[in-house]
């Protein structure tokens, strides 16, 4: 079984990960969970591996949502939406793919997880 978001944000933050670093992270771990299950789309153990990735990824997208959600946080409020939308896109996927699995239908979320942690990476030109 994987480590929960949760947990495993708490032990990266204690390595002295940035929180954007430890959020790129995590998301990572979500892709690539989700594309080590659809790259074995046909082994035996694909229905757990399957609900292994589409439950720590819905952790994340959570976590994520609660704290957008937070009127204290401090990212501009159109970008607060967006990212919360795409929660919501990434969770109707998810269900879809439990209730009607294709390999196919993997690929969007996988690319969203990879695309926001890379944006996560990018220094902003506050960060120098």
């Amino acid at each position: 079984m994987h480590q929960n978001p949760v947990n495993a944000y708490t032990t990266m933050q204690k390595e002295n990960l940035s929180g954007r670093e430890l959020e790129a992270s995590v998301l990572s771990r979500a892709g690539i969970m989700l594309k080590q299950v659809q790259e074995n789309w046909t082994a035996p153990d694909r229905e757990q591996k399957l609900l292994d990735a589409v439950k720590f990824n819905q952790k994340v997208w959570s976590f994520f949502q609660a704290e957008l959600s937070d009127p204290e946080n401090p990212l501009p409020k159109n970008l607060r939406e967006d990212i919360l939308n795409l929660s919501i896109f990434i969770d109707k996927r998810l269900f879809e793919v439990m209730a009607f699995p294709e390999p196919e239908k993997l690929s969007i979320v996988i690319d969203i997880d990879f695309n926001i942690a890379a944006g996560l990476r990018t220094k902003s030109p506050a960060q120098g």
